[in-house]
C-alpha cells in the first residue's frame, strides 16, 4: 500500500521476492504498486537504502553497498559484533525502537504501532488458554463470575491488553511505576495498583527506568497480592537497553490457582517473570506460562501495514527529492541513528562500545 506513495518521494522501490507472502501480500501485488521484485542478495547489493523488519544479519550487511542507509529495528546494545560491522562499512543505520517518544514522533513510532497489536493478541491468546469465561454470565445453570486480568505496564501494550479485555468483560487491575498513566488506565475501566516510590524520570521520554532495590522488594509483595487471586496476567515492562525486570516470582507463580494464565510480552529481554522461556509456552504447577516478544507477527497484515506506514512517515524525514539529506539536528533522526559515515552517532551506544556503560 505504501509502495507508490515511497515512488512519490522519488525513489525506485525493489522487493525482496516473496517479501510479503506471510502477510498475505504476494509479489504481484508490488509490481501492481511499481516495485521490481527480485531476490534477496540482488536488493542488498542493488539498493543504497534498505528497510527491513527484523535487523539484517551480518551476513547481509556484508553484502549491502558501503554508506548504505539501513532501517530496522537492530536493538544495538545486544549486538555489539553487527555495529561493530556497521562501523566497518560506513552505513548509516538507524534503529527505529530508538526513536524518542514525543508527541511529533507518533506517526513514525514503530515500538508503539507493534505494542498495539502485542497487547490486543495477547488478551485473546489469553483467552484461548485459559479454562473459564471472560466475561460474567448469568445462565439456567448459575452465574459464572468473571475471569480476573491483571496487567503489568501500562504502556501502549497494556493500555490495549485492558481495553480489550474489558470489551471481553473481565475484571481488570493495572500495574505502573509511572503515576502519569494512572488516569489512562482508570477511563479504561480498570483499577490503578499503586505503589509508593518510584523513580521517575521526565528525560526517559515516557518510559520505564529502573528502581531502587527498596522499591523492587515493595513492588514485587503488591503485585504478589494481587497476582495470586488473577486468573490471568499479562506483562509488558521493559526498560530500554536492559534485562525487563522480574515482577512475578517463583514462587508467586507456585502461590497462583491452577489454570492461571501468564502472557510474557517481554520474554526476548528476559522476561517479566522469572519461569519465562522466550518464544516457548511452559507449564508449572497448573500454571501455563507463554513467553512470547513477536505477538504482531501473528497478525501480520495490520502489523506490516502500521510498520510500512512508521517507515514512510520516517523516510520524509531524510529523502529530499529522492536523495538522502540527512540533517541531525532534528532530534528524531539523531535519536534513532546509531552509525554513520564510520562513526557511532547513539552517546549510550557509544558509551557501552567503549566500556562505560551509561
Amino acid at each position: 500500500e505504501t509502495v507508490s506513495q515511497f515512488i512519490n518521494l522519488g525513489i525506485d522501490v525493489f522487493a525482496e521476492q516473496g517479501a510479503g507472502d506471510r502477510a498475505y501480500s504476494p509479489d504481484d501485488y508490488y509490481i501492481k504498486a511499481g516495485a521490481k521484485v527480485c531476490g534477496r542478495d540482488e536488493v542488498l547489493s542493488k539498493c543504497g537504502m534498505i528497510t527491513s523488519i527484523n535487523r539484517p544479519s551480518e551476513a547481509d550487511i556484508l553484502k549491502t553497498q558501503e554508506n548504505a542507509i539501513v532501517l530496522s529495528l537492530f536493538y544495538p546494545f545486544t549486538n555489539l559484533p553487527l555495529v561493530k560491522l556497521l562501523i566497518e562499512k560506513k552505513i548509516t543505520a538507524f534503529s527505529l525502537e530508538l526513536m524518542p517518544r514525543t508527541t511529533r514522533a507518533q506517526t513514525m513510532d514503530v515500538l508503539s504501532s507493534q505494542a498495539t497489536v502485542a497487547g490486543y493478541k495477547a488478551v485473546l491468546l489469553a483467552a484461548n488458554h485459559l479454562p473459564k469465561f471472560f466475561p460474567m454470565l448469568m445462565t439456567a445453570a448459575g452465574s459464572v463470575r468473571p475471569a480476573k486480568v491483571l496487567v503489568l505496564g501500562a504502556g501502549v501494550a497494556g493500555l490495549m491488553a485492558i481495553g480489550t479485555a474489558r470489551r471481553l468483560g473481565a475484571v481488570v487491575e493495572a500495574f505502573d511505576t509511572r503515576s502519569a498513566v494512572k488516569e489512562e488506565v482508570q477511563s479504561l475501566g480498570a483499577k490503578f495498583i499503586e505503589v509508593e516510590g518510584a523513580r521517575e524520570d521526565l528525560s526517559a521520554g515516557g518510559y520505564a527506568v529502573e528502581q531502587t532495590e527498596e522499591f523492587q522488594k515493595k513492588q514485587k509483595e503488591k503485585i504478589k497480592e494481587h497476582a495470586v487471586n488473577a486468573d490471568v496476567i499479562i506483562t509488558t515492562a521493559q526498560i530500554p537497553g536492559r534485562r525487563a525486570p522480574v515482577l512475578i516470582t517463583r514462587e508467586t507463580v507456585e502461590e497462583m490457582k491452577p489454570g492461571s494464565v501468564i502472557i510474557d510480552l517481554a520474554a526476548s529481554t528476559g522476561g517479566n517473570c522469572e519461569l519465562t522461556e522466550n518464544n516457548k509456552t511452559t507449564t508449572v504447577k497448573g500454571v501455563t506460562i507463554i513467553g512470547n516478544s513477536n505477538l504482531p507477527s501473528e497478525m501480520p497484515v495490520d502489523s506490516s501495514r502500521m510498520y510500512s506506514r512508521n517507515l514512510l512517515n520516517f523516510l520524509k524525514l531524510i529523502l529530499r527529492d529522492g536523495n538522502p539529506e540527512i540533517d541531525f539536528s532534528d532530534e528524531l533522526v539523531r535519536g534513532t541513528c546509531i552509525t554513520h559515515n564510520g562513526e557511532i552517532i547513539n552517546e549510550k551506544l557509544k558509551a557501552k562500545i567503549n566500556g562505560t556503560d551509561i
